[in-house]
């Protein structure tokens, strides 16, 4: 279950339903409110809802009281691409910071200094380590040099990435994760309450490696949906369109 923006800078959402076993979309929402996707999911029927083992979510707890209620025998699974954001649009806010402190500095020579460091740094702070060129690892080394908060902040948030990469037992997953959050509480503060908020489901991971990575694909696809059928004003014609793509062959 994930919600998506079919145009960049919307503020209208539609809600996608999606079976991660099949990777296949069974379902399109209008508005991503309570009263809309009751409806939508209602109509599934009791019987289907309580065959639903496991619904990957994002972190903005809009949906885990209803799927709660109606999908009684399932267990929620914070979205690991979710968490990651999460942890990453931390990092990017404070690097954003420092840039800031960077540019009301009186010391025009160092100034320039950091400024060029800074510059570009998005990128490279945000990468994962293992996926860094030769020119990037110097960025990255001359960054974490100069701002020992991102340097601290990047470590930690390779530390994460690694927990959830190598750790598939609930038991070892979960008491890392705990020590990772100690270690965070200062430097990531927001995303370490969020992540206590959200322990049972972040740490359901472990055990299932459920995430609706797949997602991401699939709303690629609604976009281009709606660009070929030139904007779809009647959201009906729309999410039949959607359906009919992933439910018959239409070639």
């Amino acid at each position: 279950m994930d919600e998506i923006a079919l145009k960049k800078g919307q503020k209208d959402f539609i809600v996608v339903l999606v079976d991660l076993d099949r990777d296949e979309l069974v379902g399109v929402v209008e508005s991503r409110t309570h009263k809309a996707i009751r409806k939508e999911l209602e109509s599934w029927g009791n019987k289907v809802l309580r065959q639903i083992k496991e619904v990957s979510i994002d972190l903005s707890g809009n949906y885990r009281g209803l799927i709660k209620k109606l999908m009684p025998e399932a267990d929620i699974v914070a979205d690991r691409f979710h968490v990651s954001k999460l942890i990453n649009d931390a990092l990017n806010k404070a690097r954003i910071i420092e840039k800031k402190q960077v540019e009301k500095m009186t010391n025009k020579a160092e100034k320039k200094r950091l400024s060029a460091v800074l510059s570009k740094s998005k990128y490279v702070l945000l990468k994962s380590a293992d996926k860094l060129n030769d020119e990037q690892k110097d960025k990255l080394a001359s960054i974490k040099e100069n701002f020992p908060t991102l340097a601290k902040m990047y470590d930690q948030k390779e530390a994460l990435r690694s927990i959830f990469d190598t750790h598939s037992d609930w038991t070892e997953g979960a008491f890392a994760l705990i020590d990772w959050m100690k270690d965070a509480k200062d430097t990531y503060k927001d995303s370490v309450g969020t992540f206590y908020r959200w322990f049972t489901e972040i740490t359901a991971y472990f055990e299932t490696r459920t995430t609706s990575g797949v997602v991401e694909g699939i709303n690629n696809r609604l976009k281009l949906i709606k660009r070929l059928g030139y904007g779809f004003r009647n959201f009906t014609n729309f999410r039949l369109r959607c359906l009919i793509c992933w439910q018959l062959d239409v070639s």
